[in-house]
């Protein structure tokens, strides 16, 4: 998926599109997390599905419920949704910050004349 040190660096536009690549996976992560939030606060807490969502947005974000929580099952949905929301922030921050790492890693090598 990404190119080795001893191979060239990709153009800018291989690049951005490589980019909107990584970008779109992390899109993509984003709204299956924020999918399954929804759900779980609706079906498990009992919210309207405007609510559930508020609610699930503001804890993948990492702000904290809005809602009072009523129910075993509803605060343990929400304890393992608070530590899967920290997962997901974690990936898509690395999956964003990847191909600029990356590219920034293999800059140092293209100047390398023995391909080690």
């Amino acid at each position: 998926m990404l190119e080795k040190k001893h191979e060239h660096l990709l153009t800018n536009r291989q690049f951005a599109w490589r980019v909107a690549g990584f970008a779109g996976a992390a899109s993509l992560l984003i709204a299956l997390a924020l999918g399954l939030g929804v759900a779980g606060y609706h079906w498990i807490a009992g919210f309207s599905p405007i609510d559930a969502l508020l609610n699930a947005s503001m804890i993948l974000a990492g702000m904290g419920p809005v809602g009072e929580l009523h129910g075993t099952a509803a605060k343990l949905f929400a304890s393992a949704y608070a530590l899967f929301s920290g997962l997901v922030f974690i990936t898509v921050a690395g999956l964003l910050f990847t191909p600029l790492i990356h590219r920034i890693l293999h800059l140092f090598h293209v100047d390398d004349s023995n391909g080690s």
